[in-house]
């Protein structure tokens, strides 16, 4: 710390002495940086004899050692009127305990030895991740092996947890955007199995043999995949894990869930909220990561709305209009299909102006695409950077090098992705724009007063559906 405090003052001392002297100081502006260069360390892959795979990278760097397994298993397999069994599952998967442990004593155990292991139930998959000190890895691995085969779902924790899950529920009607985007879900995915959400009543329905059936069906070696890594040699890596593991042995397990079908239509749907504020999406089907058009997609998005400041919705719709105090767009890419979609929070009174200058924007981008060179290379090289500087820890990057076999995408799709990104075109962006920012497939949401829109939704479309309050909160 204090040769940092000798440097500062060196470096503050020259800085004076040059503005003294009146030298000029070069703007950061004209500095002139190395390429940036993405070349992570390959991990090692192991599968053994049961099915599951093991993607491996070493780290000495600090005693940690961090593992998740990864199942393929989510609420997009939660059956009719049980929406909320998979995260049901896995939230008492590591609460319920073992055959050996209650929930509370592996609790204790894991404050013992300063371990860390947590559940995440997604779309259509489940991660099981942990992390402990490398000396205390044989006692983490046992308590992590035995959730992961062992789990025993205890009536007091599921009904904790079903609790727990029906409090959340009721909470999202106190926040509007967490409505809205809720919402956007269900008119995304309608008639696929991921617009169905959970409700207090599908999960009221809940019992612990739907837990017990749900983790048969899915948690087997097969269908598991394990990324690990930090301060152990491979060898001892692929030892341990076969220890633990290796002896699992149920054969089978799900594919991968479909494609979910393109929407086809526009709408423009409304949910009252008395609020001051209104919350408005507007979204549609966009490219998936294996499609030719990714990269240039990403492209957009980023001109579009996820670019902060620089991006067009945000510039145009909250800095130079002032119609909303909060702007900009998303893009969800998974394999085969993606979600891409704007946003704007606007004070009642701007709603249907702030919906209107986010159409114009979309419009122009379809029939214009991005037209600036120097747009363009702002965008690919901010995405290039944030994508590099991702990947900063071992754990981040044996994780997502496994998967991409997850996901079923090649395995250089990491190490091509910065050139792939440099070679979008402008020509590209046009394509791209006028192929997925169509009009007619446009979903577009509004939640808020009506009584305070400066003008009738009805005016900016002739379709038009309301939703109530009641049909929100029940689906």
């Amino acid at each position: 710390m204090r040769r940092y405090i000798v440097y500062a003052a060196v470096f503050i001392i020259l800085l004076s002495s040059c503005a003294w002297h009146g030298a000029s100081l070069t703007d950061p502006d004209d500095i002139v940086y190395a390429p940036l260069r993405f070349e992570p360390p390959k991990a090692q892959r192991v599968k053994f004899e049961n099915g599951i795979i093991l993607y491996m990278l070493e780290d000495h760097e600090i005693p940690l050692v961090n593992i998740s397994a990864v199942i393929r298993m989510g609420s997009f397999y939660d059956p009719p009127e049980k929406e909320g069994l998979a995260k049901i599952t896995g939230t008492v998967m590591r609460t319920g305990g073992t055959k050996s442990k209650t929930g509370n004593q592996i609790d204790e155990d894991l404050d013992f030895i300063a371990g860390k292991i947590t559940v995440s139930v997604g779309t259509d998959s489940c991660t099981l991740s942990m992390s402990v000190l490398e000396k205390d890895m044989d006692k983490g691995l046992q308590i992590f092996s035995n959730l992961l085969i062992n789990p025993v779902f205890s009536e007091g924790k599921l009904e904790t947890a079903k609790i727990l899950e029906t409090e959340a529920i009721e909470r999202i009607s106190d926040n509007p955007q967490k409505i809205a985007f809720r919402e956007f879900r269900r008119l995304i995915y309608h008639g696929d199995p991921r617009g169905r959400l959970s409700s207090v009543e599908s999960i009221e329905k809940i019992e612990r043999d739907d837990l017990l059936n749900f983790y048969k069906r899915f948690f087997r070696p097969g269908n598991v995949m394990i990324a690990l890594s930090g301060d152990i040699e491979t060898a001892d890596a692929v030892k341990k894990i076969k220890s633990s593991l290796g002896a699992w042995n149920i054969p089978g397990g799900p594919g991968k869930p479909p494609t979910p079908p393109v929407r086809v239509g526009a709408s423009l749907n409304y949910i009252h909220k008395d609020t001051p504020q209104s919350v408005i999406i507007i979204g549609q089907s966009a490219p998936g990561k294996e499609s030719s058009d990714y990269y240039a997609f990403e492209v957009l998005d980023f001109i579009t709305g996820s670019g902060g400041f620089r991006s067009r919705i945000f510039a145009e719709v909250r800095n130079r209009l002032g119609l909303a105090y909060s702007a900009g767009s998303f893009y969800s890419p998974r394999t085969e299909y993606g979600v891409f979609g704007v946003y704007a929070m606007a004070k009642g009174s701007s709603t249907v102006d702030a919906l209107s200058a986010m159409t114009k924007i979309l419009d122009n981008m379809r029939d214009r695409g991005v037209e600036s060179g120097e747009e363009l290379a702002w965008a690919k090289e901010s995405i290039i950077n944030n994508f590099i500087f991702s990947f900063s820890e071992p754990s981040q990057i044996v994780m997502s090098q496994m998967m991409l076999e997850f996901d079923g995408l090649p395995d250089n799709f990491l190490t091509n992705y910065t050139d792939n990104m440099e070679m979008v075109k402008s020509s590209d962006l046009r394509y791209v724009a006028a192929r997925y920012l169509s009009g007619e497939s446009r979903i577009v949401l509004v939640l808020g007063n009506k009584e305070k829109f400066s003008k009738p939704l009805s005016s900016f479309g002739d379709f038009h559906r309301e939703i109530s309050g009641t049909e929100n909160q029940e689906n």
